[in-house]
């Protein structure tokens, strides 16, 4: 008779990481999101970071009032204040995922990590985007921002006005990804358009694409214009981000 032998298969596992519960996690809500402390005169967030509730007037005076101090350098004051606020978001940002998913934001997926800082944006009325990294390995990257808080309130004025905004941007995804970026915004909702839609990579990149919109290029144009390759591909710039969303997909 054929003797039969059975080998025992060694099988490893990793213990999951634990995870929020459901309700934990869609707190994005007027109730959940916010603690209105009335005897303080506070309101606080989920992350514990202080809000402040202002309508359209405050938005209007506070462009009106820039403008009148410093002109026409209104635009770049109010982008090297966004590029502050990004960096310092970002930090904040790190924090609080690592604390809340026990994942360091290199380790999670790309898109998962954008999605989740952008949401409480969205929950203080900042309005919602759309990322795009399909041209990640060239470089550089694509955000449409629909219902900007800025460009809503002022309503057509005949030329981009999320400056705020972009220096977000620059500066959140300059400190996430440590690399030094800039960001602009070609198209914006205010100049007729539907949303509003920016320019994250290099310097050079940037610099070329305000000049190519001074000289009345349409974003469809300078987009064609990035495919034909006018301006170099830039692929160590995000190679590290590149190669670890691949692995990811």
């Amino acid at each position: 008779m054929e003797q039969q032998t059975t080998k025992k298969i060694r099988s490893y596992s990793t213990p999951p990481a634990p995870m929020p519960s459901l309700w934990d996690a869609c707190h994005y809500s007027k109730s959940t999101f916010f603690h209105f402390d009335r005897e303080k005169g506070e309101i606080i967030d989920y992350h514990a970071q202080r809000n402040l509730l202002v309508g359209e007037d405050f938005i209007v005076s506070l462009l009106r009032g820039l403008e009148h101090e410093v002109g026409d350098s209104a635009g770049l004051l109010l982008y090297m204040m966004g590029e502050n606020w990004g960096r310092k978001d970002a930090e904040a940002f790190t924090v609080w995922f690592q604390k809340f998913y026990h994942l360091s934001i290199k380790a999670a997926n790309l898109s998962f990590v954008m999605e989740t800082w952008w949401w409480p944006f969205t929950a203080q009325g900042w309005g919602t985007w759309s990322l795009d990294l399909q041209s990640l390995k060239e470089g550089f990257i694509f955000v449409d921002l629909f219902d900007s808080a800025v460009a809503k309130t002022l309503g057509y004025v005949g030329k981009p006005v999320c400056h705020l905004y972009a220096g977000m941007l620059a500066g959140f995804f300059s400190s996430v990804f440590d690399r030094n970026l800039s960001s602009t915004e070609i198209q914006c909702y205010a100049t007729g358009n539907d949303y509003c839609r920016f320019l994250i990579g290099s310097k050079k990149r940037v610099d070329a694409t305000e000049f190519w919109l001074s000289t009345g290029a349409t974003p469809l144009e300078i987009e064609q214009r990035f495919r034909a390759q006018e301006i170099p591909s830039e692929p160590a710039l995000l190679e590290e981000i590149v190669t670890k969303e691949v692995e990811q997909v």
